[in-house]
């Protein structure tokens, strides 16, 4: 099929026509008519990259009335970035549709400024809904006449803690709207609202409801749980052409594998919530223009992230949430094309991979990270195409081959050809001389207590920064005031530590180091669980406490 084929205006086709675009995607094929033709509410259920955009915005663009300066069109999505991605496509597609205007409101930026382009009379609003509702608070905007309402990235939008919110704005609406709901995957909480707030909805499901894209290569490495940022360096270096993104669970993982990245000489940059927008806007505008390879993100500042040809998402940790491994690998594999989905996990957590497979419906390979030798020789293979594949600028170069020849006279063709494998891979070589292999240790165990009357705790400092053991006790001992007698047994790790002290001491430990500095930089403490298994589990549920006081965060500047 066309997009002639379908019951689009001239002026689209025209809009549709100028961005290259002939033949719609089956979620087009299947919602674009219907929504044009009918006045219905509709759950749209389909992976990222599969064109949910059109889908809904050429049906909203062509039943918007120009003639009116109101608000007849309302897209909420979870993200500035995302809100920013929908509203550049929607005024790509209206470009030769005279007296249409678009405004896109999130945080972060001018409220002012937003209001004055709803006042100019944009017909279609792009927003996010903290922004929303803070506008709708000050009476900056009226939603009571829209016609269209579209909840983009519904699933995701609830994972971020914006219920109570979207809630809130539905309930401003006319009844008698078409709400159109577009999702990835379709959660309990998404089926409630769709309950709630929509008659009788018409779904339509490209693939199956909760699965990953079928062009993904899923893949997983299992390893010590030290070894994951050389796991990393070993994907990378292998991969020398790789355009992707790096999945990390927490805004300072992301910083610091970023800039661990950097300072060994990786094309990466970070992109989470702490950067200011600015900070944000450059790296995804290198990113898209590819000048930088990988983008290190978190999953809530990669969301809105459309960008075609990414060939692997890294999950450094796999997400607690399985939908979320979902939005994860979709940034892959976008617009037909194929990508790979690499997880790294350790033996802790290796009971994530059959939940998601159960969950998400696909099926991991169990890979092997590639040895030293492996690197070395595709790092040369690439090297050699881009010398056979150079083009030369004979002009200026001829120029320079007498002085080039009389200086290089005296060496073989052997010698030349060593040297300049020297010159370009001296360091790469030099690292992976004599690396090892990275395996999973088997029965790999978690610190024990040696005492239960001890409780263990976490904190963020280990070989890496320079501590052992007597570097760790003096710093707990000289912050708290306490005996060395009263610090238990004591674990260093490459990246953390974890150390015991008496349970009644606990708050003290926490109250103590809260705030300090090693090296003159701040440290995380946190209580780790006492399960030899699961030596994490207590900071994750602290995690968890901490992302739902994020989300509110997030609420309010957006």
């Amino acid at each position: 099929m066309l997009f002639t084929e379908l019951p689009l205006k001239p002026d689209l086709l025209k809009g549709i026509e100028a961005l290259g675009f002939t033949q719609p995607t089956p979620v087009q094929e299947e919602a674009i008519p219907v929504l044009i033709t009918e006045q219905k509410d509709l759950i749209g259920l389909a992976q990222t990259g599969t064109g949910k955009t059109a889908a809904f915005g050429l049906p909203m663009i062509q039943r918007i009335d120009v003639k009116k300066n109101i608000v007849q069109g309302l897209v909420i999505a979870p993200t500035r970035e995302l809100c920013v991605q929908i509203s550049n496509d929607f005024k790509a597609f209206s470009k030769f549709i005279k007296g249409l205007s678009v405004a896109t409101i999130y945080g972060g930026a001018s409220m002012d400024k937003q209001a004055k382009e709803i006042r100019s009379g944009a017909q279609i609003v792009v927003a996010t809904p903290g922004r929303l509702m803070d506008m709708m608070k000050r009476r900056m905007i009226k939603i009571n006449r829209v016609s269209y309402l579209v909840l983009d990235e519904a699933d995701e939008m609830l994972n971020m803690g914006f219920k109570e919110d979207i809630d809130g704005i539905l309930e401003h609406t006319p009844t008698e709207k078409s709400t159109w709901l577009f999702s990835a995957t379709m959660p309990k909480e998404v089926e409630k609202i769709s309950k709630s707030y929509m008659s009788n909805p018409l779904e339509i499901t490209v693939g199956h409801k909760n699965v990953g894209a079928e062009n993904i290569q899923h893949v997983y490495y299992s390893i010590p749980e030290r070894e994951r940022y050389k796991a990393v360096k070993r994907i990378l270096d292998f991969n020398p052409n790789i355009y992707g993104l790096i999945f990390c669970r927490t805004r300072r993982t992301t910083q610091e594998v970023a800039d661990k990245l950097l300072k060994e000489g990786y094309s990466a940059a970070p992109l989470h919530g702490d950067l200011s927008q600015i900070q944000r806007d450059k790296a995804m505008e290198k990113f898209r223009d590819k000048t930088i390879q990988v983008l290190v993100a978190t999953d809530v500042a990669a969301r809105g992230i459309d960008v075609n040809n990414i060939s692997h998402v890294i999950n450094y940790h796999l997400p607690d949430e399985s939908e979320s491994y979902t939005h994860r690998s979709g940034r892959t594999a976008r617009a037909g094309n194929k990508g790979v989905s690499i997880a790294i996990v350790s033996n802790r957590d290796q009971n994530k991979i059959s939940q998601i497979e159960r969950k998400v419906k696909i099926k991991f390979e169990k890979g092997k990270l590639p040895s030293g030798k492996e690197i070395c020789e595709q790092q040369l293979i690439e090297y050699t195409k881009k010398i056979k594949n150079i083009k030369i600028n004979e002009e200026e170069i001829s120029k320079l081959i007498p002085s080039i020849n009389e200086s290089l006279a005296k060496f073989s063709k052997e010698d030349l050809i060593k040297r300049m494998i020297a010159i370009e891979f001296e360091q790469l070589l030099k690292y992976y001389e004599n690396s090892k292999d990275i395996y999973s240790e088997k029965g790999e165990k978690g610190p024990r207590l040696t005492n239960e009357n001890q409780q263990r705790f976490f904190i963020n400092l280990g070989h890496n920064k320079g501590l052992n053991k007597g570097g760790l006790l003096r710093l707990i001992c000289s912050n708290t005031n306490l005996p060395a007698k009263a610090v238990g047994a004591l674990d260093i790790y490459n990246d953390f530590s974890f150390f015991e002290v008496e349970k009644s001491l606990s708050d003290k430990i926490l109250e103590d180091l809260k705030g300090k500095e090693y090296d003159s930089k701040s440290f995380v403490v946190e209580i780790a669980s006492q399960n030899s298994g699961k030596k994490r589990g207590g900071r994750n549920r602290n995690r968890g406490r901490d992302r739902n006081r994020g989300r509110d965060r997030n609420r309010r500047r957006r």
